[in-house]
């Protein structure tokens, strides 16, 4: 077996563990700070609306050899100092992005297009985008993120609890919130690519914080019933259980968005490719960080605050110390007696790093054996 896979076997039946609920407050610190970060781009840059969303003029061109900064040049010559974006085309041709051009300032620059590339003007395809089509996407976008947040959230208080619910709307907000920002802070423009990428990385980003909240829900039924653990504790558990299974699942998914991102987009010059692959690397990475530094320890803290779990954590904190006590003075007596079921023996580990579960002796051993030697 591998070392990885040795690692997620001893995660999973708690021989180590990482305490990520114990130090919630570190994850939370470093999550407002990306956020903020995020906000500050987005309110101070903005995002670079593509012609889908602006309106403008779209002309493209034929196979040609004229480098992408001559024609831009000449784009904006033409369209006075417009904002101009030239794109590489697979076939070898030539798409030039003008927002904000109506139709008597795009026919001076498909002559001027027409001029260069040494063409007739017809060989030059212009497309006018209305800024309407885009304020149609936009809140279409919109509506399908509302209605998807309410359903996620109904479903998770059904299936789950409503605190459960609202950890992980949570994170989705967190996730989309980052993914925004870094498209402000980076420039990349924002298409209909974008707000597709941005729908799809809901369901990554909620992948994993399901999974864990199933194996967490499992692990605390009857849990008041016992004296060993806490709730954190036993979310941390099952956290830590399902740790390399989600570190696998995103890396496995990164991998094909990081090609087109980085080898698509960045060395083949494929540009149409960043409006969708940025989104799904960022809102991916920053899935799989939240499901497991935010969603999980923010049920932890809610959880805590049910006056159960109060009575249960004091229950827990007294019990070691009184364990501790009898095994500072040598008396086992407190350390007997049932505490309920046998979920997993973490009475005596840290918070979050549970050992071995430890076989308790048989008081028995020896009773009702015949004296003598075995035959």
């Amino acid at each position: 077996m591998s070392r990885l896979g040795t690692l997620g076997a001893r995660l999973y039946r708690g021989d180590v563990g990482y305490d990520f609920v114990g130090k919630r407050k570190i994850w939370y610190a470093v999550s407002i700070l990306i956020t903020i970060t995020a906000i500050v781009g987005l309110a101070v840059r903005g995002l670079n609306m593509g012609i889908e969303f602006s309106g403008g003029a779209v002309f493209t061109t034929p196979n040609t050899s004229v480098s992408t900064s001559e024609i831009r040049h000449t784009a904006e010559q033409a369209a006075d100092d417009h904002t101009v974006v030239v794109q590489e085309l697979g076939r070898g041709g030539l798409r030039i992005q003008i927002s904000e051009m109506g139709t008597k300032e795009a026919l001076p620059v498909q002559e001027a297009l027409a001029k260069k590339l040494d063409v007739s003007s017809n060989k030059i395809d212009t497309q006018l985008v209305g800024p309407s089509w885009g304020e149609q996407i936009a809140s279409k976008a919109w509506q399908g993120l509302a209605i998807f947040m309410v359903l996620v959230v109904i479903y998770l208080a059904i299936a789950f609890e409503w605190r459960m619910a609202v950890a992980a709307l949570i994170a989705l907000i967190h996730d989309i919130t980052i993914t925004v920002g870094i498209y402000a802070l980076v420039g990349f423009e924002v298409t209909p690519g974008t707000v597709i990428g941005l729908l799809t990385i809901l369901g990554y980003s909620l992948y994993d914080t399901v999974v864990v909240f199933d194996g967490l829900k499992e692990a605390s039924k009857d849990l008041t019933k016992q004296n060993r653990f806490t709730y954190s504790e036993v979310a941390n558990r099952s956290l830590n259980s399902t740790l390399v299974r989600s570190i696998n699942t995103t890396v496995v998914a990164l991998l094909p968005v990081g090609a087109l991102l980085f080898i698509g987009g960045g060395l083949l010059g494929a540009g149409m490719l960043n409006d969708i692959s940025l989104s799904l690397f960022v809102g991916l990475a920053a899935g799989a960080y939240s499901s497991i530094f935010i969603a999980t320890p923010l049920v932890a803290d809610l959880k805590e605050r049910d006056p159960r779990m109060k009575a249960l954590a004091k229950r827990v904190r007294a019990k070691r110390a009184a364990a501790a006590k009898a095994e500072a003075t040598g008396d086992r007596s407190a350390e007997e007696g049932d505490d309920g079921p046998d979920l997993e023996d973490a009475a005596a580990a840290p918070a979050g790093l549970v050992g071995q579960r430890r076989q308790p002796a048989s008081r028995n051993r020896g009773r009702g054996r015949p004296s003598g030697k075995r035959r």
